[in-house]
């Protein structure tokens, strides 16, 4: 038998344990079964990771250097705000989409394990895609596409719902689910609120 790198199996461990929270529930994350799922023993996992914790911490620093390293290229562009906001809203979901898992296992984890270092992640990794938004619209007000009006801060955090509503409807309509339509029909809604 063929033994895998490191890296490679570190990726493997993370992305099972998504699978298992989008495919199974949270409550199945057991190393029991994220080891059977991968072809691993429990020890092995150990091996590559200290502890359940640590690879949370892991799948933080993939969001943080996957998502937010393209959303932060999409805000800063130089494209109009509303080519923008719409780029910035299909690559957020899309990216949810293709790992599915991620804030359900962010949100529960940082809440329920009262752990500080991931409250603190959770929260720069909010913040800043909220300060992101925060600039497309308000860039797209200083064009004069949107209201003047509009609070950018409170139109940022009606943006930050739609990521969990995403992750709602994924979860409850898992078969019927249309990402393009979910996506094209949110970006409406923001552009209805922002005029």
């Amino acid at each position: 038998m063929i033994r895998k790198k490191t890296e490679v199996r570190k990726e493997e461990i993370k992305a099972a344990v998504l699978d298992i929270i989008a495919n199974e529930g949270f409550s199945m994350l057991s190393t029991r079964n994220l080891a059977k799922r991968i072809g691993l023993s429990e020890g092995a996992i150990f091996r590559h990771f200290k502890s359940k914790r640590d690879i949370i911490l892991s799948i933080m620093e993939d969001v943080k250097s996957d998502l937010q390293d393209k959303l932060r290229n999409i805000a800063l562009s130089a494209k109009p705000a509303k080519n923008r906001l719409r780029e910035f809203l299909f690559a957020h979901i899309n990216y949810l989409y293709k790992h599915q898992g991620i804030t359900i296992l962010l949100f529960s984890e940082a809440a329920h394990m009262n752990d500080v270092k991931l409250k603190l992640q959770l929260n720069e990794i909010l913040m800043e895609q909220k300060l992101l938004i925060t600039k497309i619209i308000h860039d797209g007000k200083k064009e004069g596409i949107w209201n003047k009006k509009i609070n950018e801060e409170n139109a940022a955090l009606l943006y930050l719902g739609i990521p969990l509503s995403f992750n709602v409807e994924t979860v409850l309509n898992r078969n019927k689910f249309n990402v393009k339509e979910f996506c094209e029909n949110m970006y409406k809604l923001l552009l209805n609120v922002l005029k």
